[in-house]
């Protein structure tokens, strides 16, 4: 009996992925449900019983909902604000104006909170000043709900700055023009028809801010204080104890849970949502001038308010950088005892340069896998030759309803477990548990930004590569993966950038001898840390800035066109 090569090649890709995503999406999980709700071969809720009595974790659950209601008024506020500021609104220095808000693009996470926490902390620089004018000011201030929120709204506006931005310079100035022109009103054009075209990009930007601030680790970790410590630094607490392991993985669980049931009934509410166009042709939109004088002042005055915030962080964490261990530890800025013994450090100390190396290789590893993880299930799911080819779309987006606790203490439950039924530990390795999870988790965005790629092919380009003779191979590797580099181009930067200074995921799967950045870095911030420690963040931030800087420029291609012999 002769078999089809191909056939055969296609059955075995199929047969791979399916393994991939039983072995590291489905039965982790399902072996973290057995283990919370299974003793002894009896179904049991003991654990919800301990979660139910404990003080901490039933407060740390209302606290994340604080957070999350607050974070979606705040962030969309701030965000839309510096959207307006530099699309719609014509400001003076608006370019200047976008340098300083697009700053939450190159820095965040552990090292952006740490970054806040010596400048606004009890013996940060901006306090030290407070105080000095103050008497009797406060230096614990900055510690609670209002500092979590604060952090929160300037770090998380990158989403709106990103998208946003697409959805208002797609507004339709002609219909701005026609509202204009039958007198109304800049306030009335604004309200009744520039905002509802940005209703859905908004509605979506909602929902990612929602979940974001029920997951909410490094600010309330680490400026949250014991007074307001949401569910995320709870489940990390309680995980370090094999007592409440148990409790760790139910508040996981329970907030997978309301990811869920949150994605389900606002994604119907947004479908429910009329978000019509009634024009045929679009004009590029002019930036609309502010006539009242009093209103253009304000709105001057709220523009550079807010790039203070977002650049003063900034430019404190690179002039700190260049000072000594000391200066740093009193939160002190002296331009006579500037050094570059803190650079040096980084990089001829094999200690202080280590972190990076680490991070480095991890991300930049998981930013390749996942992206052309991506692009084999893009490419099966959009081509659909199988019925169940559609099936791949939900194991790569199973991911996104999960938590990255909940993932971490998955993999955590389910490696360290000899009897695991794929692998444990010891078989696959420590370092590459974690390398794996880094894939699990950016699976669903690498999968959605890939996909949607795929839908700008043309087909009579495939089809002329085919016609030629050219293999399936072939025209992956030389005709579609070319067309669509500047996508996977950014993907990968994207990923690469989110990863580097990972904690959420990291501090449940890293190996002690090989301590990825983000573990350096939320060491670094705590009370018993060095002052040389403590200096490092300083240098690491900018480094980090520098790198991520450079990744989304250098990712920043033009289209690119097929091969000649394929064009027409």
């Amino acid at each position: 009996m002769k078999f089809d090569r191909k056939i055969v090649q296609k059955i075995a890709l199929r047969l791979l992925l399916v393994w991939l995503i039983l072995a590291f999406i489905v039965l982790p999980n399902f072996n973290l449900l057995y283990t919370v709700f299974v003793n002894n071969g009896q179904v049991s809720f003991r654990a919800i019983e301990k979660v139910l009595k404990s003080e901490r974790a039933l407060k740390s659950i209302f606290n994340s909902f604080i957070l999350a209601c607050s974070m979606v008024v705040t962030i969309n506020v701030v965000g839309t604000l510096v959207v307006l500021f530099t699309e719609y609104w014509d400001l003076k220095g608006a370019k200047m104006l976008k340098i300083g808000y697009m700053t939450s693009l190159i820095y965040g996470g552990v090292v952006l909170v740490t970054g806040y926490k010596f400048l606004y902390g009890d013996t940060g620089f901006l306090t030290n000043a407070m105080a000095s004018f103050i008497p009797g000011f406060n230096r614990q201030w900055f510690v609670g709900f209002a500092a979590v929120l604060f952090v929160a709204t300037f770090s998380s506006t990158s989403n709106h700055i990103m998208f946003l931005t697409s959805a208002v310079r797609n507004v339709d100035y002609h219909t701005i023009e026609a509202a204009r022109n039958m007198g109304a009103k800049p306030f009335t054009v604004f309200w009744k028809i520039v905002l509802p075209t940005l209703k859905p990009t908004l509605f979506a930007l909602t929902i990612f801010t929602f979940l974001s601030g029920l997951s909410a680790v490094s600010a309330p970790l680490i400026v949250g204080g014991a007074d307001f410590q949401t569910i995320n630094p709870m489940i990390i607490t309680f995980a370090k104890s094999s007592s409440s392991k148990d409790i760790a993985a139910v508040l996981a669980i329970f907030l997978a849970i309301m990811t869920i049931t949150l994605l389900v009934v606002l994604s119907r509410i947004e479908r429910n949502g009329n978000y019509i166009s009634i024009s045929k042709t679009k004009a590029r939109l002019k930036k609309q001038k502010i006539e009242s004088p009093l209103w253009n002042a304000i709105a001057h005055l709220v523009a550079y308010v807010l790039f203070l915030i977002y650049m003063l962080p900034v430019v404190l964490i690179i002039l700190f950088s260049f000072q000594d261990p000391v200066a740093i530890e009193k939160g002190q800025l002296d331009f006579s005892n500037f050094t570059l013994k803190n650079y040096s450090q980084l990089f001829t100390n094999a200690e202080s340069f280590m972190p990076y190396v680490v991070s480095i290789v991890y991300a930049a590893l998981a930013a390749v896998i996942v992206t052309l993880l991506g692009v084999v299930i893009a490419r099966l799911v959009h081509k659909a030759e199988y019925k169940v080819d559609k099936l791949f779309q939900w194991g790569a987006l199973m991911p996104w309803i999960l938590p990255n606790t909940m993932i971490a203490v998955a993999f955590l439950f389910y490696f360290n477990n000899p009897q695991a039924v794929v692998f444990n530990r010891v078989l696959i390795g420590t370092l590459a548990i974690m390398l794996i999870a880094y894939v699990v988790v950016k699976m669903p965005f690498s999968y959605r930004m890939t996909r949607a790629a795929f839908f700008s092919i043309d087909n009579n380009m495939e089809e002329a590569a085919k016609s030629m003779g050219a293999s399936t191979f072939y025209t992956m590797t030389r005709v579609i993966i070319p067309f669509l580099l500047p996508v996977l181009m950014s993907v990968m930067a994207l990923n690469f950038n989110s990863l580097l200074a990972d904690y959420d995921l990291s501090v449940f799967l890293y190996h002690p001898l090989f301590t990825p950045l983000g573990i350096v870095v939320r060491s670094a911030s705590t009370e018993t840390a060095t002052t040389s420690a403590k200096a490092m963040i300083f240098v690491y931030t900018v480094v980090l800035m520098i790198m991520t800087s450079t990744s989304l420029y250098l990712t920043r291609t033009k289209d690119r066109k097929p091969p000649k012999k394929l064009r027409k």
